[in-house]
């Protein structure tokens, strides 16, 4: 692969700048400040993004290199990869997703991974490496050649995880130890007391007791509900029962209204009789004193008049038989002549008792039938009364046959026929009523009882959540130690691979390299368990690379990572250097610019320096490299 071109419209400090490179040797200097590690970022950017994350930073990568002059956030790179295909890309960094094209200019954008988070995959769809990767391989700063004496245990930690691991910032006994420690810190073992899975295993045990202490009151709770539900349905019934009790009570109670009109009838009507027979023993007392009357009138008109007579000839017989003088006649005749007058006035007066008996009679007649009409009356009014009371005894019956047929259903029919049966209503509901005072009373004390229970069980439930949340957290912890476990295991394995396919190539090459770079000074470089990264020296002895001065730590780091971007794409990737020989002497840069011009022939190099030794060195070795500066 190539970098051909970078087009800076803003980034950072740099504006309106375009660079060309060439595809073998690029010498990019510039005063300290001037820029080249802008250059360098926004390479990486234009293959990534620019970052939002602070990474540990104080500030992200898109801030840092946002539009000094609030221009356009934007660039393009221009590249070519080994199988000669060329690409633009332009990007926005304001935008998460760049535009690629081809070399016909057609958006192919869309032909690569889009990552949710990182946006287009294109670059390493296209060279298989990821940001990291090429941060650690390709670019080397000179941030990480900045060691002195205190410092060169760092590097040389570096150099023995590359050997080791394959990667510069990985150990694989610094891996295990933190795989022990977050086993032990995080999870726990069966010989730790205080840890997250003893604590959870402890917890367990405890709330599993206590659940055991509460579940009584679960038992207990589990009754009462099952007593509530049976008073409730007694409850039910009972008001059910009621409520028919209450319909028939109406009932009962319009027709004993009604009874009561009979009744009221029935009442008059026997009074009518009473009064009827009254006066009926009035007429016949009238008829008895009428009857009197007549006889008493007969009697005086058959027997006075006729003893009067009779008295009257005695005389007449006695006078002319036994007197003859005129004296004794006429004495006769005066005794008689009062007899006469006797009998005249008798007569006189008989007639007037006689009148006065036929006026009294008459009288009685009159009485005798106006009683008659009274009783007529009675008797007319007693066959209203009955009338009534028969319209009344049948409006009764029809109206209670009614209401009682529109009470009934399938249900409550047996119920209302048994309540009709009783001879107390009244009685009967206020039993009813009594029994479902109790029933509503025996209820509230179960509800009083449940409501101190409640407490208690809202504990069993905040334990059974607690629980449930413990077991869960106590599986996850399980996991997690098999997962670490198992990291472990497959690190280890892996480790045993690489030692046996990975390091002795990393170590073939790093002693190429080094004997290279040291003119045979440092030969075969070797990495075992026990001491390490060793190094043969001249004499055939083997050091450990802790007794190597800084500057060859520095050599050896470098060509490390020069024999890692071997390794890491099928594209033959550039190699990225930014002021990474600071502190290089003459002779050691001499040697490392020597050997990267012949050992990377068809690779693209990009130095960046604030330095003119470089420039000096390829000089006076007469190598061809492309100057560019900033």
């Amino acid at each position: 692969m190539i970098i051909k071109n970078i087009k800076i419209n803003n980034f950072g400090k740099l504006e309106n700048k375009e660079i060309e490179f060439n595809k073998k040797l690029n010498l990019i200097y510039g005063e300290n400040e001037s820029g080249k590690t802008t250059i360098l970022k926004f390479i990486q950017s234009m293959f990534y993004g620019a970052s939002k994350n602070k990474n540990g930073k104080n500030i992200t990568d898109y801030e840092k290199y946002k539009s000094w002059n609030n221009g356009e956030y934007s660039g393009k790179i221009k590249y070519t990869l080994d199988n000669g295909e060329n690409y633009e890309v332009f990007r926005e960094f304001d935008k998460k997703n760049p535009k690629i094209y081809n070399e016909k200019l057609e958006d192919i954008s869309k032909n690569f991974n889009i990552d949710k988070t990182k946006g287009n995959q294109f670059f390493y769809d296209q060279t298989k490496v990821d940001e990291e990767l090429f941060l650690s391989t390709i670019v080397a700063e000179q941030r990480e050649v900045e060691l002195d004496e205190k410092k060169q245990n760092v590097l040389l930690q570096k150099i023995t995880n590359i050997v080791g691991t394959g990667e510069d910032t990985t150990s694989f006994n610094k891996t295990i130890n933190k795989l022990n420690k977050k086993l032990l810190e995080e999870v726990g073992t069966e010989r730790s007391s205080d840890r997250p899975i003893n604590n959870a295993e402890n917890r367990i045990k405890e709330i599993e007791n206590e659940k055991e202490e509460i579940l009584i009151y679960a038992d207990k709770k589990y009754s009462i509900e099952e007593e509530n539900k049976r008073i409730i349905e007694e409850i039910n019934k009972s008001e059910n029962e009621l409520e028919i009790i209450k319909n028939i009570k109406k009932i009962k109670e319009a027709e004993n209204i009604e009874k009561e009109k009979i009744k009221i009838n029935k009442n008059i009507e026997e009074e009518n009789n009473k009064k009827i027979k009254n006066i009926q023993e009035k007429i016949n007392e009238l008829e008895i004193e009428k009857n009197k009357k007549e006889s008493k009138t007969k009697n005086k008109k058959n027997y006075t008049t006729l003893i009067l007579l009779i008295i009257f000839l005695i005389l007449e017989i006695i006078i002319w038989k036994f007197t003859t003088n005129v004296i004794t006649i006429i004495s006769g005749i005066i005794f008689i002549s009062i007899l006469l007058i006797n009998i005249i006035r008798i007569q006189k007066n008989r007639k007037n008792i006689i009148k006065e008996i036929n006026q009294r009679e008459q009288q009685i007649n009159q009485n005798i039938n106006q009683l008659k009409n009274e009783i007529e009356i009675l008797q007319n009014n007693n066959e209203e009364y009955i009338n009534n009371t028969k319209q009344i005894e049948e409006k009764i019956k029809k109206e209670t046959n009614e209401k009682i047929e529109k009470m009934k259903t399938k249900d409550n029919e047996n119920e209302i026929n048994k309540m009709l049966q009783k001879s107390n209503i009244e009685s009967e509901y206020d039993n009813q009523q009594a029994k479902l005072n109790n029933l509503k009373l025996e209820l509230h004390k179960l509800e009083i009882e449940k409501e101190n229970i409640l407490p208690k069980l809202e504990n069993l439930s905040s334990l059974e959540e607690e629980l449930s949340n413990i077991e869960e957290k106590y599986e996850e912890l399980k996991n997690t130690s098999k997962s670490i476990n198992l990291a472990k295991e497959y690190l280890e394995l892996a480790y045993q691979k690489m030692k046996e396919n990975v390091t002795p190539k990393f170590t073939k090459n790093l002693s190429e390299n080094i004997n290279k770079i040291t003119s045979g000074k440092y030969k075969n470089v070797k990495f075992n368990d026990e001491k390490g990264l060793i190094v043969e020296i001249e004499n055939g002895n083997y050091i450990s690379a802790e007794n190597l001065s800084i500057g060859t730590i520095e050599q050896l780091y470098l060509s490390l990572r020069l024999a890692l971007v071997e390794e890491i794409s099928e594209e033959t990737m550039p190699i990225i250097l930014d002021e990474a020989f600071a502190y290089y002497d003459k002779t050691r840069l001499e040697k490392i610019l020597k050997y990267l011009i012949e050992e990377t022939k068809n690779r693209q190099i990009l130095i960046f320096t604030c330095t003119k030794r470089e420039q000096e060195i390829l000089e006076e070795l007469k190598m061809e490299y492309n100057l560019i500066k900033i």
